[in-house]
């Protein structure tokens, strides 16, 4: 985990408007580039590093930097919340069915938001959202079951 005194997550923080408290540095910290990572997953990793810290204050932190701009939240239907540090852009998530496994994809059609209704309804639109479903290489791959050779079949 990187660490958590990063004097670039202390200027990120105050850009955002918020304190710089330990807590909101370690979970900063502790979601790495290309993860999307459970509370939970967050958690333990905030653990180690601040070992008093509770579930409640990494929720706490989440949400405030997830307000901020520093951290988006997804949800893919039927998952648990996710949290990711690519907030630049507008792109979307490809997700495994079957291990859960998640990953980003740029958006297909330029700047956001990527993609339009045929009728907004009044809205300003500024982000498209979009989730594919499949599954991943890894599950996708066929089970490599060794054939067990039979005698004296009927």
């Amino acid at each position: 985990m990187p660490h958590i005194h990063d004097s670039d997550a202390d200027a990120a923080i105050r850009r955002a408007g918020l304190r710089v408290t330990e807590t909101r540095r370690a979970v900063l910290a502790a979601v790495r580039p290309d993860e999307h990572l459970g509370a939970d997953d967050v958690f333990a990793r905030v653990r180690d590093a601040l070992p008093g810290t509770s579930l409640q204050s990494v929720y706490n932190a989440l949400g405030d930097l997830s307000g901020a701009g520093l951290l988006r939240r997804i949800e893919p239907a039927g998952h648990p919340g996710r949290y990711e540090r690519r907030v630049a852009d507008n792109h979307h998530h490809l997700v495994c069915r079957s291990c859960g496994r998640i990953e980003d994809v740029d958006c297909v059609i330029g700047q956001a938001p990527c993609l339009q209704p045929d009728d907004t309804r009044g809205f300003v639109l500024d982000t498209a959202d979009v989730t594919f479903w499949g599954l991943c290489a890894a599950c996708a791959a066929p089970a490599d079951i060794p054939q067990t050779p039979t005698k004296g079949t009927r």
